[in-house]
């Protein structure tokens, strides 16, 4: 057997921990409850577990290359602090790469969620056949990573691709961070449903009255079922929301000129309703956007990377949705052990 590694997706819902080959050949998942209610350590504990039962059964037959873990929040790179984390109350400025050490009794790599998804991407995923990429990924916030020549870049001190917190509405919408105006107050899950309730609040719609009512949960998903049916008050908060991620886009493409940019998370599922916003304002607002788009349109498309060559793609600027969904972050944490120096 192939040597391997094991990679932990830690949310503020789910804890997932894999054992994956060096050619990500995925060999077993353990699915957990994130039980943050009971306090961190019962969450390290049910992770530690996971991991020492995978360790268990296939170190006897293949070596372990080592362990990563992404985490929801910002990382101190040097020092494996946590330094915030909106998800996990009470994991602020807590060690959590020592205390992870301490019970495993050998070395981790601790990285953020988003950082280790757009990894992911990059090794198995969207990004394959490009050495450079960024992404965001849309979920209850909006996190993000650049990959440049296989590695995850951390600029200064591991705060880089905060690309939530990039302005898209000047004087706009509060941010938890202290800012006005964010991406994530205009392209996350939870912030499509602030915009649908802010919507039905001026009432300007029916439909989304009913949806808010009906007894079932009111969610970016059955928001964006609304939009799919041809609500068009929904359809404008999707629209909406891809007007705020082209907004950012454009700047990434002027500023960086990557090949690929990629559109991950569980709010991406939405793309149909929001990728065409996106094209619009790329086209509007980015001069090296419209030097270097493919000739081929990508509105709408689901797999963007699939309809350019791989000899292409380094000199366009392609725009597309990552492919492996939730998966990528524990493809990405995998990936950690395997390009260290």
């Amino acid at each position: 057997m192939a040597n391997y590694t094991i990679g932990v997706d830690m949310g503020g819902t789910n804890l997932r921990v894999a054992a994956v080959e060096e050619q990500g050949h995925l060999l077993e998942k353990i699915t957990l409850g994130t039980q943050v209610s009971l306090g961190r350590d019962r969450v390290i504990h049910d992770m530690c577990d996971s991991i020492q039962q995978l360790a268990q059964k296939y170190t006897s037959s293949s070596k372990l290359l080592g362990i990563g873990i992404g985490v929801p929040g910002i990382i101190d790179m040097e020092t494996g602090m946590m330094r915030e984390a909106a998800n996990l109350p009470g994991w602020a400025n807590f060690p959590v790469r020592s205390e992870i050490e301490q019970r495993l009794h050998t070395h981790v790599i601790l990285e953020n969620d988003a950082k280790v998804a757009t990894l992911g991407e990059k090794w198995l995923g969207a990004g394959r056949n490009v050495d450079d990429m960024a992404m965001l990924t849309l979920g209850t916030g909006v996190g993000g990573g650049m990959v440049l020549r296989g590695k995850i870049w951390y600029g200064m001190n591991g705060m880089a691709g905060e690309f939530g917190h990039w302005t898209v509405e000047p004087e706009g919408h509060p941010c938890g961070c202290g800012n006005r105006g964010c991406l994530e107050q205009y392209a996350s899950a939870s912030a499509v449903v602030r915009m649908a309730r802010e919507a039905i609040a001026s009432g300007a719609t029916t439909v989304l009255t009913q949806a808010a009512s009906a007894g079932q949960e009111f969610s970016a998903r059955a928001i964006y079922n609304l939009a799919v049916q041809g609500d068009e008050e929904a359809q404008r908060i999707f629209r909406r929301v891809g007007r705020a991620l082209g907004i950012v886009l454009a700047s990434l493409v002027n500023g960086l000129n990557l090949p690929m940019y990629v559109i991950g998370g569980g709010a991406a599922s939405a793309w149909e309703a929001f990728a065409p916003s996106i094209f619009e304002e790329l086209r509007e607002r980015s001069v090296v956007y419209a030097a270097t788009a493919p000739t081929i349109s990508l509105e709408g498309g689901h797999g963007a990377s699939a309809q350019v060559e791989p000899s292409q793609s380094g000199r366009k600027t392609i725009i597309t949705r990552a492919l492996l969904g939730s998966d990528a972050g524990l493809f990405g944490a995998a990936r950690l052990p395997m390009i260290v120096d």
